[in-house]
C-alpha cells in the first residue's frame, strides 16, 4: 500500500471520509450500558509531582503562568479534546470566525504573541513564496528583509525578527523614518507598550503605507479595553498581534495575529503544521485554538467599566487591611497602555516598618497559602510603566479569584504589622 506523506496529508485533508461504522449502532443497548465507564476524577498532578500552586497577585506574567481560564473555556477546551478533527479545517475554521468578531480581513491562532511576531515577519519576508518559506533564514537571497523600528522599541523579542533573517534599522526622529526606506524594508515594527519613542502610531502607519510598506504592531498585553482587538487594525496596522493568555483570559500557549487577509495567508504557509518552516515548532492544538476561540467569546460579553469597577474594589479590600499598619498608605494606579488595569501601590517609611518591599514579597511567597506580588515590587523589573522603588509593594488584583482580595489583605497587613513592631 502507498504510504501517505504528511504533505499529501496536508494537502487532501480536507476531503470527507466516507464509509465509516457507528460501533454503538451495533451494539445492544444493554451492552453499551455495561461498558460504560466509570466518571473520570481527575489527579492534582501540582501536589503529586511537589510544584506549590499560588494566589496570584501579580498578573498575567508569563513566568507565573499568565491567567486562568474562566469556566466556559475551561469546559469548552475539555469538550474540545474528546474528539479529533483536521487541523487545518480548524485553523481556517477558527480563524474566519474570528475576523468576523474582531473586525478585521483574517485572523490565525499563533502559539502565543512571540509567535505572531516571527510569523508576522515570515510573512513579509516570503509573501508565499515556497522556497522563501522554506529557505529562511539560511539562504535570504534576492529576498527584502530589513525591518524599520523606533530604538525606543528595541526590547527583548528581537530574536522573533532576527529567527526569519531579518535586520532592524533603528530610528529615533520623524525625518529619520521617512530617509530610513530602502529598497530592502519589509516591514516596520510598532511595540504598542513602549514608554518611549517620538513617533506616534498614526505617523508610523503613515508614512510606511507612503512608502508601500506593511506595519505590524505587538500588542500582546494591551486589552482592556475590549475595542483595542479592532482598534489598531483599524487605524491602519496590517499586522497587530495580542497574546490569547493574558487580558483575554485563553490558554497561555495561544496568541492572536490579527491583520490583511493575503498577510494572515503567508503567516499561515509559515506555520505549524506545515513542515520545513520557521514555524514548525510552534504548534497550537486543537484544544488551544477551542480555547481561544472560547476566550474571545468569553472576552467580548464582558464590559470594561464592569471589570474596572470589579477591580477597584479588590484594591478597595486590601488597602483598607494594610493602611492600618502605621505609615502605610495605598492609592489605585493604571498603567497607560499594557495591564490597563487598576493596581494597587503600597508605600510605607521604612523607619517603622523595618522590612523592604522585596522582603515583603519573599514573605507572601514562603507563607502560606503562597501569595505571588508583582514582580515590580521593591524595585524589581518594572514593566508597562509600573512604579518601583525599595518601599514600593504593587499588587495586581485582576487574575484573583473570589474570595482571595480577602485572603492577600490580611496576609499583608499581617507582614507589614509584624514588621512595624
Amino acid at each position: 500500500m502507498e504510504s501517505i506523506s504528511r504533505r499529501k496529508l496536508l494537502r487532501n485533508g480536507s476531503q470527507a471520509i466516507a464509509g465509516g461504522v457507528c460501533i454503538s449502532s451495533v451494539l445492544p443497548a444493554t451492552a453499551s450500558a455495561k461498558i460504560a465507564a466509570p466518571p473520570v476524577v481527575g489527579v492534582d498532578y501540582y501536589e503529586k509531582l511537589g510544584v506549590r500552586p499560588f494566589i496570584n497577585a501579580a498578573g498575567t506574567y508569563t513566568i507565573l503562568s499568565a491567567s486562568t481560564l474562566p469556566d466556559e473555556v475551561q469546559a469548552a477546551v475539555a469538550l474540545a479534546a474528546q474528539k479529533p478533527v483536521h487541523l487545518m479545517e480548524l485553523h481556517k475554521a477558527a480563524g474566519e470566525y474570528l475576523a468576523k468578531r474582531l473586525r478585521c480581513e483574517a485572523a490565525l491562532v499563533t502559539s502565543g504573541a512571540a509567535a505572531g511576531i516571527k510569523l508576522a515577519t515570515a510573512a513579509c519576508i516570503t509573501r508565499g513564496n515556497q522556497s522563501a518559506i522554506a529557505n529562511i533564514p539560511a539562504d535570504m537571497h534576492g529576498l527584502k528583509n530589513e525591518i524599520i523600528v523606533q530604538k525606543a522599541h528595541r526590547y527583548d523579542y528581537d530574536h522573533s525578527f532576527r529567527d526569519c533573517g531579518a535586520r532592524l534599522v533603528d530610528v529615533e526622529t520623524l525625518e529619520e523614518y521617512e530617509r530610513a526606506f530602502t529598497d530592502r524594508t519589509v516591514m516596520t515594527q510598532f511595540f504598542n507598550a513602549a514608554e518611549g519613542g517620538r513617533i506616534s502610531r498614526e505617523d508610523w502607519v503613515r508614512v510606511a503605507h507612503k512608502h508601500g510598506v506593511p506595519c505590524f504592531n505587538d500588542a500582546a498585553a494591551d486589552v482592556p479595553p475590549i475595542s483595542n482587538l479592532w482598534n489598531y487594525t483599524g487605524m491602519g496596522f496590517d499586522l497587530v498581534a495580542f497574546s490569547g493568555g493574558k487580558g483575554l483570559r485563553g490558554p497561555q500557549c495561544t496568541g492572536l495575529l490579527l491583520g490583511k487577509k493575503d498577510l494572515i495567508d503567508a503567516a499561515a504557509l509559515n506555520n505549524s503544521p506545515y513542515s520545513d518552516t520557521v514555524g514548525r515548532g510552534m504548534k497550537v492544538a486543537k484544544e488551544e485554538i477551542i480555547g481561544l476561540v472560547a476566550a474571545v467569546d468569553w472576552f467580548l460579553k464582558q464590559d470594561d467599566a464592569a471589570m474596572e469597577a470589579e477591580f477597584r474594589k479588590r484594591t478597595g479590600t486590601i488597602a483598607e487591611r494594610v493602611q492600618s499598619v502605621p505609615t502605610v498608605q495605598a492609592r489605585v494606579f493604571i498603567p497607560e497602555v499594557a495591564n490597563h488595569v487598576p493596581h494597587l501601590l503600597i508605600t510605607y517609611d521604612m523607619n517603622r516598618v523595618k522590612l523592604s518591599a522585596h522582603d515583603v514579597m519573599q514573605k507572601m511567597r514562603e507563607g502560606n497559602p503562597r501569595i505571588e506580588l508583582n514582580p515590580a515590587t521593591g524595585g524589581g523589573p518594572a514593566s508597562a510603566g509600573l512604579p518601583g522603588g525599595n518601599n514600593v509593594i504593587i499588587v495586581g488584583v485582576w487574575m484573583l479569584q473570589p474570595g482571595e482580595d480577602q485572603i492577600v489583605a490580611r496576609r499583608l497587613q499581617e507582614v507589614l504589622a509584624e514588621a512595624a513592631k
